[in-house]
């Protein structure tokens, strides 16, 4: 069994958790997304939430030695509906008519939480292999926000001009 600090295994936890509520609001969020293109995005990052979550639970396995590290989560945080989630479905139901631009603008306040969430993790963990999977999924998240926002500012039409060197193709945040 690796040895690894609480603080170490209370990042995974809480990266688990993170990887669990993103999945089901891009889920709910492709289930009520009428076009076809919509859907496809909530889907992808639905499973882009998968893999990091069987990153995260590989090495909480690992790290704990035993592949049972669902021990260490209650059951109301991985099975059910989490309250944040509930929240989020209800503001898009609110926004009548606005639900997908909505679930676009709860999409990148997720991925931005997830990024800051990565950034903290990476920098108070003295392990240098959770370090690397926390930047690694951080840069993946970015791409995530940066992929909503470009559909944000494409559905509402609220793109702006750019001049040649602000403007990036390369996927950076």
């Amino acid at each position: 069994m690796v040895t690894i600090s609480q603080q170490v295994k209370e990042a995974i936890k809480g990266a688990i958790l993170l990887e669990v509520n993103g999945r089901k609001f891009f889920d709910h969020a492709a289930d009520v997304t009428q076009h076809e293109s919509g859907k496809k995005m909530f889907r992808f990052l639905a499973e882009e939430e998968v893999k990091h979550l069987k990153t995260f639970t590989e090495l909480f396995g690992q790290i704990l030695g035993s592949k049972d590290w669902r021990k260490h989560l209650s059951s109301h945080e991985l099975e059910g509906e989490a309250p944040l989630i509930e929240k989020l479905k209800e503001r898009m139901k609110r926004e009548e008519g606005k639900g997908e631009t909505e679930a676009l603008s709860i999409g990148m306040q997720l991925e931005t939480d997830a990024i800051n969430f990565f950034q903290n993790a990476a920098s108070e963990t003295d392990d240098p292999a959770a370090r690397k999977i926390f930047t690694d999924i951080c840069e993946e998240e970015k791409f995530h926000y940066d992929l909503l926002q470009a559909q944000y500012d494409s559905v509402t039409k609220s793109g702006f001009w750019l001049g040649s060197a602000e403007f990036q193709m390369d996927g950076k945040w």
